[in-house]
């Protein structure tokens, strides 16, 4: 449900007590979980909330196409191929929906991507680790794509509009991305040994990193209370990691491999599953830019965006030139 455009985000609504009027409309909307929309006033608290995590996520759909991206020629067969390339096409047309959805705040798409490039934004930890195997490539559609899905649902309910719209058709895509990691890795589960070696290997490596993907625990998140207030977000980081655990322990049992973690067991009392504690510490060196493949995928991305600078300049040339060629129709 939308809010309907009102005196309320009209500046002209603004006098003595304007600022107050409007953050009390507001605030008044998110207490009745409708959507502030873009021409809606907001808090500018909101607005670079908003900013910093539509563009993390963008950046993470941009980088996230490197890891599997590297396996599109290696693929072991044209159908694993042609849903590979699928796949990260589809992650790019995530990045182009919400880089859509921060212009809406005003954001410039240009200065989010020299933000990335320049280290001054950051994008998910769990693509600054390798892919060594193509069992890999099943293993992030089915952790790393799992994890999105635990993410991104409650999203769809975002109190921003744009971003909320926008998610509805990531996760229906994230969806399939994660049936089809699982589907791959049943695949390989039923064929030889050194295939399911492979698996496990691939299993052990990214259990952990995903775990860490929906970021530092509860009490030493210094974001979240705010972005639930504002119902931004829906969930805890440790709500949903536990989310995810209940989730991809009995998909574990069925595929057939261990989860990496001697602390994993299921609780009665608490109807939920314990589990081990991640490694914080190499979250924040990876998060700080210290991890096996940080260097790597910011490099890629600064190339290709320097390459693509000839493409952008075209663009930008033709949109000018349509333009004048429609206003000097429009005169005559």
């Amino acid at each position: 449900m939308t809010t309907t455009h009102s005196a309320a985000s009209d500046t002209d609504s603004a006098g003595p007590d304007g600022d107050g009027l409007l953050e009390q409309h507001f605030e008044a909307t998110i207490a009745r979980d409708r959507r502030i929309e873009p021409r809606d006033w907001m808090p500018e608290g909101y607005r670079k909330t908003l900013v910093r995590q539509i563009a993390q996520h963008a950046h993470s759909e941009i980088i996230g196409m490197q890891p599997e991206g590297d396996w599109i020629t290696r693929a072991p067969s044209l159908r694993r191929k042609a849903i590979l390339f699928a796949k990260v096409q589809d992650e790019a047309g995530h990045g182009l929906y919400l880089y859509s959805a921060a212009e809406t705040l005003g954001a410039d798409r240009a200065d989010l991507t020299e933000r990335l490039i320049e280290g001054r934004q950051k994008y998910s930890s769990i693509f600054n680790y390798p892919t060594l195997s193509f069992a890999d490539v099943g293993v992030i559609g089915w952790f790393v794509d799992g994890a999105a899905i635990c993410n991104q649902v409650p999203l769809c309910r975002s109190s921003y509009g744009p971003y909320a719209r926008a998610m509805v058709r990531v996760c229906k895509e994230e969806s399939f991305h994660q049936r089809q990691g699982y589907e791959l890795l049943m695949t390989m589960m039923r064929g030889t040994a050194e295939q399911r070696a492979m698996v496990q290997d691939a299993v052990d490596r990214w259990w952990w990193p995903s775990l860490m993907m929906f970021g530092p625990p509860d009490d030493a998140s210094p974001n979240s209370a705010r972005s639930m207030a504002w119902k931004i977000k829906r969930h805890t980081n440790d709500e949903l990691r536990q989310r995810f655990v209940d989730m991809t322990v009995p998909q574990a049992d069925k595929l057939g491999v261990t989860l990496p973690d001697p602390e994993l067991r299921w609780n009665e009392e608490r109807g939920h599953h314990d589990f081990g504690t991640p490694d914080w510490d190499e979250l924040t060196r990876v998060i700080r830019g210290d991890g096996p493949r940080n260097t790597e995928r910011v490099a890629r991305r600064r190339t290709a965006h320097e390459e693509g600078a000839w493409v952008r300049e075209a663009a930008t040339a033709h949109a000018a030139k349509q333009r004048a060629r429609t206003a000097k129709e429009t005169v005559a």
